[in-house]
């Protein structure tokens, strides 16, 4: 066995003196060489012997055969490596390096761009050393304690893999001591090394071709950096002569000091030449010669210890002028040494430490060793920032160009650790892109970090389909339109590197309190859900003032909305104490379901409803209508979670409000809302980069078939099409009707459906593929032909075209895998011999048709001229007109769900909404909804602008305007409600006489300033919540057997304006308001009516007075006729429907009859108490 490992030994070193030979010949043959082997291998053991189970394996072997990572340590005993077996778990959870027994021999080389390579004569293989000597260099070595990361590893892009020295080499033919004699040029010498003043001063009176010696401590190590196809690295020295450091070039052949050079070494450097780095405000620099040698842990005879001072500047934080809300914090300069105990990111050069400190790599060039967990770090010049993201750790640290980083100690594991804690998703594949596109765009630390954060969640939340693009990409150019109109700093890396006071994009950072944060579609959802019904109390949703029924209190909670918005300044979601999320939602836009009424965006983790708005081309917002936004991935910054809550009840009172028995059945609806013109694209449809080509001035609309983000060219679908353009006229609503099957797949019963009225502009044309929305050709439009009416019926699923498909818009229908024209050619309606028809021709459209939103730079000129859309009314015009059908525009302000009691159930079932709309005059008008064979229409809000198509105008008995639904009524959102301000206008101020002489119906609502005349009644009652009777002790309805009671009140005045009188009802809370009580007064009037159950006061009418005697009676007479009654007030009433017209009223005066028209009062029921 002693015998086959010498041969092993020999054969291996002729290898090594096959390459050492070729340049050094001290050595007598490979015999001396195996003999200095052996005995390096006797003195490594513990035991002195040989190590008969280690076998001697060359580089090409160790190449081509070892496939998994190892490591070889000679001189451990099994008691030790069991030992650091423990710890490297500990360090480096994962798997563990498994032990070999190999023997690696062979010689030290340089390599390209600075690396250290072991060679023998069948290969090389790349070296990672700890703190490697100079001597090692062009020497052959044994090496006792190494690592081994093959080229298929986690981490690893090396073609061959690496080896790690995990201890020092052992020098198997040591050369001579570098001697201290004065070198060949003058000044080269060790002898004559000067300290960094004499060097400064060599500087500034620098002679042609005359070198220099230096030797210092070294106090800073910049990174390797490839500019312009040259590559090289600085480091400066210090020392107690000179308050200044001085920095040293280094390139060339001298690149391998790189790994030599470490913060707080002392070392040597000769033959240095002062040179002239452009682009550093030309100032000078010592650099290395082809002559120069460096020589680490050297002491000078005349040298003093020197420490460097720590340039850190002090923290503090910088108020942005811009954004009062966004601080500017200056970061720390300080040294760290710890162990990396998770890889967030590799490619982002994201790391932690200790399991409490970022790392962040990102604004250095990358690493050549990818870091592992376990890897212990030496970082110097490393700038502390905290908490410069919210989505990482609060105490980060980044490296910056005078930044070094160290491996003082190789990881145990290969397996790169635990799955990333911070980001929870393995990375994207090229997550290198980051540093890259950092490097271009020169964007802070807080950006980066968010982007970072921001790629590892698209992973997981975009549909498949999209994640075939870079996702880094994608959050790169999302981070852009988030910070828009914050440009980056360009880099200067050798101000970065040498400058003193050292300044970098790291010294200052942004700390954001509203920080974006995307949520996906299921947690935005989940989140709504779980605050839908325990973020609000039920007495909330009811009217101030109480005294409601029970069918008051019921009615009043069957329907209720929530409302958040994204924007932080008015209303915020507060996660964590100073911290403001700022949600953004990521995803595609679709089309919805076949019953949907709104388009909806959907990315990896499920679907939500979205009521959108665009801008039109005449500036004003209006209802979607471009079929481009089909298919983008979008970014919705700003917008509104709305959460509809609908509730079935049958609580006898607002006293039963806390018991759920009473609740029959509750369920939420959650939706978003906003404008598109909100949304920043990342990833454009086809249809939207034509769209955009031809929006911008003078832009090329020509076809193009490359990917939007991925910029390869993506072949459209080359089928056979057809298509039409059309101009839609009229829209009817989405109802639920009794259809036949539209396709063999479909099943005949009650389906989604809807019909379009549109006027054909031009022929059917045949195509070799999809159009899409392409320039308007001259075929596709004949300038001299009548328009055509045509009916296009779309159900099932092709009624999920819906929300785009608006009166007034050009749209291009396109029939796929055909050729025939006659299939958009409408069929007419069959009529008897002499009978004339006036029907449109109807034309069915298919699942598989498509609509493409042709925009005014898509049309022709003569087909912008024609009428773009129906004349749409004002809520006045509708007021006053004479029509049946009208189709206006307003703005909502009030909505109630109209409910019906089935039978076998006592809880109202939801049938209807009633609208309560106004335009900007503050007229209003009552709009009611049938909801029972309709789908639920999303959006309609107080506060939202509706456009309300073919609608009934009707009067009712007592000559009040309203308007009712009819079957092809059609209902869109137009506008959104602004979350400032959602107040509706006011109220027209109204003057009693012009009110009650005018036969206009249309004013319901208005203002009144007058002054209270007297009161006419005031009744004070406590009723059965239930059947409404009279409430004493018990119901007085001896079928009723009610238990709870309500306290009603009700007052009846006369006010005078000047210009005329009013009699106005108040209830509820406004009596005690109008009657000036304060609380523990009104509750005690309560009290003294429980007994007697109710009393009815008539301060003008003497006669009425029963009892003179009543405290009660006499208080609530003085109160009545106070002064605090009888006062100025400003009221908005709404005007009562049973107005009586004039009637004939006897009078008598002595003994004479008198019989005249009179003018009853105005009657109003008042709805609010102004403070003015």
């Amino acid at each position: 066995m002693v015998g086959e490992t010498l041969r092993c030994i020999s054969a291996e070193c002729v290898c090594v003196a096959g390459v050492y030979q070729l340049r050094v010949c001290c050595v007598a043959g490979v015999y001396q060489l195996s003999v200095c082997v052996v005995k390096q291998l006797q003195q490594s053991c513990v035991t002195h012997s040989l190590p008969v189970s280690y076998r001697p394996v060359c580089v090409s072997e160790l190449l081509s055969r070892q496939h998994l990572s190892c490591f070889s340590h000679l001189s451990w005993s099994t008691n030790q490596h069991r030992a650091w077996v423990r710890e490297a778990e500990l360090s480096a959870p994962g798997q563990v390096l498994p032990r070999v027994s190999l023997l690696l021999i062979g010689c030290l080389r340089e390599g390209r761009d600075g690396e250290w390579r072991l060679t023998d004569s069948s290969g090389s293989v790349r070296c990672e050393c700890l703190s490697p000597s100079p001597l090692w260099l062009n020497r052959p070595v044994f090496l006792p304690h190494w690592n081994y990361i093959p080229h298929d590893a986690p981490g690893s892009e090396e073609a061959g893999g690496w080896v790690e020295l995990i201890g020092p080499p052992v020098v198997l033919c040591p050369g001579a001591e570098q001697g201290l004699a004065v070198g060949p040029e003058e000044g080269a010498g060790l002898s004559k090394a000067v300290g960094v003043k004499e060097a400064t001063d060599f500087l500034k009176n620098r002679s042609r071709g005359q070198r220099l010696s230096l030797v210092g401590q070294v106090v800073s190590v910049c990174p390797q950096l490839d500019v312009s196809g040259t590559s090289f690295f600085c480091f400066s020295l210090a020392d107690d002569s000179a308050p200044v450091s001085l920095p040293v070039l280094v390139k060339g052949s001298r690149l391998w000091w790189a790994q030599c050079v470490c913060v707080g070494q002392r070392v040597c450097v000769t033959a240095l030449r002062v040179c002239v780095l452009r682009g550093w405000r030309g100032n000078n620099i010592l650099c290395v010669t082809e002559r120069s040698e460096i020589h680490t842990d050297y002491t000078h005879p005349a040298a003093h210890t020197h420490t460097p001072a720590a340039t850190a500047p002090p923290a503090g934080d910088v108020t942005d002028a811009g954004q009062s809300a966004v601080r500017m914090k200056k970061s720390r300069v300080i040294s760290y040494q710890g162990t990396v105990t998770e890889v967030v990111s590799e490619g982002a050069g994201l790391y932690v430490m200790d399991r409490r400190v970022g790392l962040c790599l990102a604004f250095q060039p990358a690493l050549r060793r990818k870091l592992r967990t376990g890897d212990t770090l030496e970082l110097h010049h490393v700038h502390f920032l905290y908490r410069p993201c919210p989505d990482f750790l609060p105490s980060m640290l980044c490296t910056c160009l005078r930044s070094s980083v160290r491996v003082t100690s190789f990881s145990g594991g290969w397996a790169g650790g635990l799955l990333p804690r911070l980001l929870h998703t393995s990375t994207c594949r090229g997550d290198g892109a980051l540093p890259r596109l950092l490097l271009q765009g020169g964007r802070g630390v807080s950006e980066y970090l968010w982007s970072a954060h921001l790629s590892s969640k698209l992973q997981h939340s975009l549909v498949p389909g999209v994640l075939k693009q870079c996702v880094c990409v994608l959050s790169w150019k999302l981070m852009e339109c988030v910070w828009r109109g914050q440009e980056g700093q360009r880099r200067d890396i050798y101000c970065e590197m040498l400058d003193e006071p050292h300044t970098c994009p790291l010294s200052q950072y942004r700390a954001d309190p509203a920080v974006p944060q995307v949520f996906s579609v299921s947690a935005l959802i989940e989140g709504l859900q779980t605050d839908s019904w325990s973020s609000v109390s039920l007495c909330s949703l009811l009217p101030p003032g109480g005294g409601l029924s029970s069918s008051q209190v019921n009615s009043a909670l069957s329907w209720s909305c929530r409302t958040l918005t994204s924007d932080p300044p008015r209303r915020h979601i507060q996660v964590r104490p100073l911290v403001v999320i700022r949600p953004l939602v990521v995803g595609l836009l679709e089309l919805p379901s076949p019953a949907g009424q709104t388009l909806q965006l959907r990315d990896g983790t499920g679907t939500v409803a979205c009521v959108v708005t665009e801008t039109s081309e005449g500036g004003g917002q209006r209802a979607a209508f471009n079929t481009a936004w089909i298919g983008c991935l979008v970014c919705v910054e700003k917008f509104t979670m709305v959460t509809e809550r609908f509730l079935q009840s049958d609580f006898p009172s607002d006293q039963h409000l806390d018991q759920d028995k009473y609740i029959t059945h509750k369920h939420c609806r959650f939706y978003l809302q906003f404008s598109l013109d909100q949304l920043h694209i990342l990833s454009p449809s086809i249809a939207m980069e034509t769209h955009l080509r031809g929006a911008e001035p003078g832009g090329d609309v020509t076809e193009e078939e490359e990917e939007p983000s991925g910029g390869k060219r993506r072949r459209r679908d080359p089928r056979p099409c057809v298509s039409m353009v059309i101009r839609v006229q009229q829209k009817e609503g989405v109802a639920l009707r009794n259809s036949g099957a539209g396709s063999h797949q479909e099943e005949a019963g009650l389906t989604a459906s809807f019909s379009v009225t549109a006027a054909v502009i031009g022929p059917v044309v045949s195509w070799g593929r999809d159009p899409k929305n392409r320039p308007l050709t001259d075929r596709e439009a004949e300038p001299e032909r009548e328009d055509k009416q045509l009916v296009l019926v779309l159900s099932g699923v092709s009624a999920r075209w819906f929300p785009l498909l608006q009166p007034g818009c050009f749209y291009r229908l396109i029939a796929a895998n055909t050729q025939d024209p006659n299939v958009l050619i409408g069929c007419g309606v069959s009529g008897r011999r002499g009978v004339e028809l006036h029907a449109d021709s109807t034309l069915q459209v298919r699942s598989d048709w498509r609509f493409h939103t042709l925009t005014r730079p898509l049309l022709l000129l003569h087909t912008c001229t024609q009428p773009r859309s129906p004349p749409v009314s004002t809520l006045s015009q509708v007021l006053d007109c004479s029509s049946e059908v009208v189709c206006f525009q307003a703005q909502v302000t009030d909505r109630i769900s109209v409910t019906e009691r089935s039978r076998g159930s006592a809880a109202g079932v939801c049938a209807g909404v009633r609208l309560t709309v106004c335009d900007q005059s503050g007229r209003s008008l009552q709009v009611y909804l049938d909801l029972s064979h309709t789908p639920y229409p999303p959006g309609l809000l107080p506060g939202n602008t509706l456009l309300l198509s073919a609608f009934q105008r009707r009067v009712s008995r007592s000559g009040g305007v309203y308007c009712s639904q009819l079957p092809v009524s059609s209902l869109s959102v137009t506008s959104l409600a602004d979350s400032s301000c959602v107040r509706s206008p006011p109220a027209p101020m109204m003057h009693l006489g012009v009110w009650t002489g005018s036969r206009e119906q249309g004013c319901i609502v208005g203002r009144v300033r007058g002054h209270v005349v007297c009161l006419l009644l005031l009744q004070l009652r406590w009723s059965c919540s239930l059947c409404g009777g009279l409430y004493t002790q018990c119901c007085s309805s001896a079928q009723c057997g009610s238990s709870s009671s309500v306290f009603q009140s009700t007052v009846k005045l006369v006010i005078d304006d000047g210009t005329g009188e009013a009699h106005v009802w108040f209830s509820g809370a406004q009596v005690r308001a109008l009657l000036g009580l304060a609380d523990s007064q009104w509750e005690g009037l309560q009290r003294a009516l429980r007994v007697r159950g109710h009393i009815r006061v008539y301060p003008r009418g003497r006669s009425l007075v029963c009892d003179s005697e009543d405290p009660l009676l006499h208080f609530l007479l003085c109160v009545c006729s106070s002064e605090v009654v009888c006062r100025q007030l400003s009221l908005t009433c709404r005007k009562q429907n049973a107005q009586k017209s004039e009637e004939m009223k006897r009078f008598s005066r002595g003994d004479r009859d008198f019989m005249t028209r009179v003018t009853p009062p105005l009657k109003l029921t008042c709805t609010h108490i102004n403070s003015d």
